[in-house]
């Protein structure tokens, strides 16, 4: 029987059983498999993974391990570039943006407050979701790490946290997002980008109300959908104000 021994750094513990969090880790096996195969075996999906060192050397998700190699698997690197040399780690997005999966619906709507490009195909099947963020470099957000572990998705997360606002939190730090937020400028409904539109081009969409107190008004360029900064539009504003105040 052969053996590899491996070691998990950081959060990849989180989908490790308890006995094998923060331990070495004694994989015994009779026929080769690739180093992606074994790791999401032990419940590691791929798309969490930024580097793995094998006797000492990088090596890709393609590599089929030798008897006694030992293994470092280490998740994403903030801090440092190691682009140079890592072999799993996929190239850089120039702008973040996203696909969820159908529970978390929630944070859809808080991503698309920041201004981030986030779609939300409810009746899609994982199939077509995995298909979605490989054909647009689409960053795949969801809570299930089976459909994190399809090989063709190159991007993608586990969320952690089961609270709305807790989730947003976490992705908005986990991408950086406030660096490249642009508040209220994205459709809630359908992901559009929001334009300026002159009131008199859409006057007879309004209430008589509205068009007595509001002069600012914004289209959807996809939906048509028009909006404007009312009482709701304070309220969101407070909303996600406060939610970046605890970062």
């Amino acid at each position: 029987m052969n053996k590899i021994t491996f070691r998990f750094y950081g959060e990849l513990n989180d989908f490790l059983a308890n006995n094998r969090k923060q331990t070495e880790i004694v994989y015994e096996y009779k026929e080769p498999s690739s180093i992606k195969d074994i790791i999401e075996s032990l419940g590691v999906p791929h798309t969490e993974i930024d580097l793995i060192i094998v006797n000492g050397d990088s090596v890709d998700f393609e590599y089929l391990p030798n008897n006694e190699d030992r293994v470092s698997v280490y998740p994403l690197f903030n801090s440092i570039d190691i682009s140079s040399v890592s072999l799993v780690r996929p190239k850089a997005l120039t702008e973040p943006k996203f696909v969820l999966d159908v529970h978390l619906g929630k944070l859809v709507s808080f991503l698309r407050m920041l201004g981030i490009d986030v779609l939300y195909p409810e009746d899609y099947a994982d199939e077509t979701l995995a298909k979605i963020s490989s054909a647009e470099d689409r960053i795949l957000l969801t809570r299930d790490r089976g459909l994190l572990k399809r090989g063709i998705v190159k991007y993608g997360y586990c969320v952690r946290e089961t609270d709305p606002e807790k989730q947003f939190l976490e992705i908005v730090r986990r991408f950086n997002l406030k660096a490249v937020s642009a508040i209220f400028q994205r459709c809630l409904s359908c992901n559009g980008r929001l334009n300026s539109v002159d009131k008199e081009q859409i006057l007879d969409q309004l209430q008589p109300k509205t068009v007595q107190h509001y002069e600012e008004f914004f289209q959807c360029q996809d939906c048509q959908k028009i909006f404007w900064k009312g009482s709701h539009y304070q309220h969101m504003q407070q909303f996600i104000t406060d939610l970046l105040a605890k970062l």
